[in-house]
This record gives C-alpha cells, structure tokens and sequence, in this order.
C-alpha cells in the first residue's frame, strides 16, 4: 500500500520487521533483557548494539532486499526506524513495561526455551507501533490533513481488505459461494466484477463490508469490521469512509506509478508500437502530401539532389544553472536539442511543446531507457531520460502542471495520426 508520505506501509515491511527482530535479540544477548526491569533508561544502548548487528549483516540478501517502490532497502529502513525509536521513549519504555509485565508471570522469560519468541513478539509489537506512527506524521505532513496512526492501521487493512477480495474473485468457481455473498447476488456465470476490478480504486465499499461479513462463514473468524474492537468502529457503517479511502490509496498508487520498475518488461512493447505509429503516420502523411501536389511537367525544375534540408528550429535558450543544479550537464538542454531529429514526423507534431515536455512524453510511452535514445538526452548519473521531477524543474513549471502539458501533447499525438 502506497500513500503520500508513507515508506513503510508496503510489502517490504514483512522483512525489515524480520531483520529489526533479529538484530534486536542480538542486542539482548549482549544487553541482559535483565536490565529493562529496573533500569529502562538502556535505550541509548540497545540502539547502538542493534545498530552495529544491522550494519554486520549489510551484505546479506534480506539487507539489501528492495523494501519499498521508492528504492530504499529493508536496511535503510530498519536503521531510519531504528533512530526514530531514539527520538520516541515513550515506545521504548512501553516495551519495558511489557517485559516487566512477563516477568511477573514467568520470571525470566528470556532464558527459558522459547524464549527468545517471546521477546522477539515484544520487540515487533513496538516497532509496528513506531511504524504507524512515523508514517502518520509524514502523511500528515505531506497532504495536510490529520492521519492517526490507527488511521494508518485502517488504510493498511482496507488494502488487505482489497487484496483477499481479488484473490476470491480471481477463483470465483471455487469461491462462487463467497463472491456471491460479497456482490449481494447470486453468482452462476463469472461476475463482469471479477474482470472489472484490476486495482484497488475499483473496489467497492460495500464488498469490502460485506467480505468481512462473510469471514465467520467462509473464514472461520470475524472480519475486521465485525468484531467487538474499537479499532476500525468509525469505518462500520460507514461505507462513504471506506469507499473515499480505498479511491485514495488508488489514485496514489497510480500517481507514483511511475516510480516503479516493474513496467520495463513492457518497454519493447512499447518503442515497437510507437515506432509503427510513427513510420504509419510518416506513410499516410506522405501519401496525403503527393495527391495534393500537381503533376509535374516534364520541363518542371527538378529539387537539386544536393540540396540542403531544412534548418531546425532555434532552440529555446534555458538557464544552464538549473541544468547544474539537477547535477545534469550545464549545457544539458542545448545539446539535449541539438540531438532531436527536428525533420521527423514526431516533432513536427510535438513543435508546440518545450522540450522537457517532449522527454515526458517519451518517458511516458517508451520508458527512461531506450536504444532510439541520443545519449544527450540521458542523465549520466543514471544513463536514462531525467525523471519527472528533473524535468519539471528544467522546464521551470511545477510536477501537475507538466503531467498535464505531457497529456496533451500525448494527445496531440494520436490525434495527428491521420
């Protein structure tokens, strides 16, 4: 799940707890759990200890795992949480509490076999909770609006919510009992639903509550929104609530869709179908042009085969000081314009856009990284086109309003095909 602000709300979440898990009982052992039940002051220890556990298994395949659409790693994450929790004692000394607690039970816990278990459970539970609310504030902060940490708790289990519904749906003969209950119908044929539903946007509130309706008869246990917890009673009968936050996780996930890599599969696709579009138009737009073109006489002065062809347009002069401070080449964009063959059909369709406009467009059709690309359009860093945000700065206008001058102009496009 993906929302403004947040990192780690998404599938990499599973491995940082299992990294922050292991590295924390790795401090225990060398800082007594002993010692939370009458000095909870050891905080400040027990960060540097995990710390250093983190850093020594930094090569390891669960590290350097991705844990999030935003490139960071499941160890990048483990340490920001882990200096977050520096600057949050009150979770630090729940913990101590918990542990406190257990020994009064048990005794020491910690030395009996399993448990290393139980502590690990404790450590998790804090982190879950440091999570939530890390990612509340920076939400809050991004959008402006207020988000509880036990807000986030419901957006993460409307997207669970989401995900079991599509894999019930996605097996709706072996579930057709189920799906019926979920769309309020009698199901015999594949629901059109099942086809309709391909992102979380498409989901509909009264599925989500009717699938929690139906988890004691299909499941075995109550779903979320049927339990006696106080946890989500705001969302209960309230489908208008659900229905605007499951739009909202989806509309994000499509706005920062293009921080993802999992579309370069499709890249090929994509250059080979734009490439077609182009050579289709050239063809049609060439034909056009000799049926409205007199015959010529036979004593018609011929073209001089050497002649020379039309100079390109005068580039539009940009501040090599932004360029710079993009730690792109200063002289990035009169080179970058310099490349663009200014005769082809392309960019006689495109002639109206400025030319960080134009790369959106190829970046949005073709990907960052193609062969058909002049190395003056890439980024050396990078070796592919600037992303979005480079180019909205090269063009000196803000991210939206460069998303909706590259539509159009993807629209101008398609619509110049004849």
């Amino acid at each position: 799940m993906r929302l403004p602000g947040t990192r780690y709300q998404e599938q990499g979440w599973e491995q940082v707890r299992k990294l922050l898990g292991h590295c924390s009982l790795e401090a225990f052992a060398l800082l007594s759990p002993a010692r939370l039940l009458d000095a909870p002051d050891t905080l400040a220890d027990y960060v540097d200890l995990t710390a250093q556990a983190l850093h020594a298994c930094a090569r390891s395949a669960r590290a350097e795992a991705p844990a999030n659409s935003y490139g960071e790693s499941v160890l990048e994450l483990s340490l920001s949480l882990l200096y977050e929790l520096r600057a949050r004692p009150a979770d630090w000394a729940a913990l101590s509490a918990a542990v406190v607690n257990e020994h009064q039970k048990l005794g020491a816990f910690w030395a009996a076999p399993g448990g290393d278990a139980i502590l690990r459970k404790k450590v998790n539970d804090m982190y879950a909770g440091v999570r939530d609310k890390v990612d509340s504030d920076n939400y809050q902060a991004a959008c402006g609006r207020t988000c509880s940490p036990n807000k986030m708790y419901a957006y993460r289990m409307l997207d669970t919510a989401y995900s079991d519904i599509a894999r019930i749906f996605g097996a709706w003969r072996e579930h057709a009992a189920q799906v019926g209950a979920i769309l309020g119908r009698e199901v015999v044929v594949m629901p059109i639903e099942v086809r309709q539903m391909r992102a979380i946007g498409a989901c509909k509130a009264d599925w989500v509550l009717r699938w929690s309706e139906s988890l004691e008869r299909f499941g075995g246990g109550a779903g979320p929104l049927h339990t006696k917890s106080k946890r989500f009673a705001s969302l209960k009968n309230n489908p208008e609530k659900i229905g605007a936050m499951l739009l909202e996780i989806g509309d994000y996930e499509e706005l920062s869709s293009n921080r993802d890599s999992d579309w370069l599969h499709d890249a090929g696709e994509a250059a080979n179908w734009l490439e077609d579009l182009w050579r289709v138009a050239d063809a049609v737009v060439a034909e056009g042009e000799a049926r409205i073109l007199p015959e010529a006489d036979d004593d018609t002065d011929a073209p001089e085969p050497d002649a020379a062809p039309p100079e390109a347009p005068e580039p539009i002069r940009y501040d090599s000081a932004i360029a710079a401070s993009l730690s792109l080449p200063p002289r990035f964009m009169e080179l970058a314009w310099a490349a663009q063959d200014h005769g082809s059909w392309s960019a006689r369709a495109l002639a109206a856009y400025s030319l960080p406009v134009r790369l959106a467009v190829y970046l949005n059709m073709i990907g960052g990284l193609d062969d058909s690309y002049p190395g003056e359009w890439l980024d050396p860093a990078t070796g592919e086109l600037p992303t979005m945000q480079q180019l909205a700065v090269l063009d000196q206008v803000s991210l939206p309003t460069l998303r909706k001058r590259r539509d159009a102009a993807i629209a101008s496009l398609l619509d110049a095909v004849p």
